[in-house]
């Protein structure tokens, strides 16, 4: 909102200084910072109202060390990363744009979900909270949004290239949108803007992959209806994963909200890059018109994370519970499908991935021993994985910061796939 005031005194009235939030940069800045003291400031007096209603986390006895003393700590603590990401936003953001508002959506959709959860089990004392199908149909109708609005939306489009003023990628795979940026002369090279449903590679030349090609095995005359309904699930299986695996990971103080600053600082760089035309010239990768704006968005997120580790890292004054969780794995899936790096999420996530994979490795070879054998056995002493190295005897603590710097590894190797192609 104040982008459009600012906008209106640098044009029509020549207001000295206001031009400056005419800057990408500087807009991300003021939101990073805004962010930061929203989670800051109001976020501790947010924990003291969920203190005095006694809005407290029930500790199951888990056999774990330390777990007694977190008892009664307050929770619904998202409600604060979730304050703290959408008022910048409005503020700095363009908010007509397409990236913008399917975040907005993205936050408030999964926010949603996760505190009325959050509300069952605090307020109406059922201890289950609300039911797995109801969470997994409410993830799923985001990635039908999400997954729709990427294919559909004609203000989502990538810039390609023409080769004398044809494009050489119009066929089945790619429509134009809009006019050409510039009529071909001699030579000149020109390029347009293009909706295509594609994806990046990582390490690989070339590295675009076109889902349409992936749709083509079904034969050509299927690619018209595969491709938008290949493109659709997958977008909807991830947000589901990724939005579950931040539910599991948010086990132990800080784990959760750390992974996911150094998460929203990847895909920062990822939307910047893609976002700039320069940069997307020089580094040779898809240029993706008006995605630089997501990247205040981003700064947004990633100040809301710090600003509550502030108040969760060990030992924790407050927990984001399912308001939060939920709300963090849904914007960062969402982030990634956008940026296109949706077949680096194994990587960008690789916590989140394990702390899932090592639950369904632990129950389907418990049901499989239990079945062969009579009993269930585990592979792990306990999941998520988090919970095995507290098990073995390991703080808090230093899991979560270890857990951090692997996280902080797996965003420099994702960055690094920019170059290494």
């Amino acid at each position: 909102m104040l982008y459009y005031l600012f906008t209106y005194l640098s044009e029509q009235l020549d207001f000295p200084g206001a031009g400056v939030f005419q800057f990408i940069s500087f807009r991300v800045a003021v939101a990073l910072i805004v962010s930061l003291l929203i989670s800051l400031v109001f976020g501790k007096k947010i924990i003291r109202i969920l203190r005095n209603k006694q809005v407290g986390e029930q500790i199951r006895d888990l056999g774990l060390a330390g777990e007694k003393v977190k008892q009664g700590t307050p929770t619904m603590g998202g409600i604060i990363i979730i304050a703290a990401i959408i008022i910048p936003t409005l503020l700095f953001a363009k908010i007509e744009n397409v990236y913008i508002v399917l975040m907005l959506l993205s936050t408030l959709w999964l926010g949603t979900l996760g505190f009325i959860d959050d509300y069952l089990k605090k307020f109406r004392q059922n201890k289950d909270g609300l039911k797995g199908r109801f969470k997994v149909l409410g993830q799923l109708g985001l990635g039908l949004i999400v997954g729709a609005t990427m294919y559909y939306n004609s203000n989502v489009n990538i810039v390609r290239e023409t080769t004398g003023g044809v494009s050489p990628i119009y066929n089945v795979e790619d429509k134009l949108v809009g006019d050409e940026y510039q009529r071909p002369e001699s030579g000149e090279r020109t390029f347009q803007n293009v909706r295509s449903a594609v994806t990046t590679i990582p390490f690989a030349k070339n590295h675009e992959l076109s889902y349409a090609k992936i749709a083509s095995w079904f034969g050509e005359s299927a690619v018209p209806f595969v491709t938008p309904l290949l493109y659709i699930l997958l977008v909807t299986f991830i947000i589901i994963a990724v939005s579950n695996g931040a539910n599991l990971t948010d086990g132990i103080d800080g784990l959760a909200t750390g992974t996911s600053a150094i998460i929203g600082i990847c895909l920062g760089v990822f939307a910047y890059v893609s976002g700039n035309v320069k940069f997307a010239e020089y580094l040779n990768i898809m240029y993706i018109p008006h995605l630089g704006e997501l990247s205040i968005f981003i700064a947004a997120f990633v100040g809301a994370c710090i600003g509550f580790l502030w108040y969760n890292v060990f030992p924790a004054q407050v927990f984001m519970g399912d308001t939060g969780s939920l709300a963090l794995g849904g914007i960062i899936a969402s982030l990634a499908i956008i940026v296109r790096k949706e077949i680096l999420v194994p990587i960008i996530c690789g916590i989140f991935l394990v702390e899932n994979l090592s639950v369904m490795i632990q129950v389907g070879y418990f049901k499989y021993t239990k079945k062969k054998f009579g009993e269930g056995r585990r592979v792990f002493l306990m999941t998520p994985l988090h919970h095995h190295y507290q098990k073995l005897g390991y703080h808090e603590s230093k899991i979560a910061t270890r857990f951090w710097i692997v996280s902080i590894l797996l965003a420099v190797l994702s960055i690094v796939t920019l170059k290494l192609q």
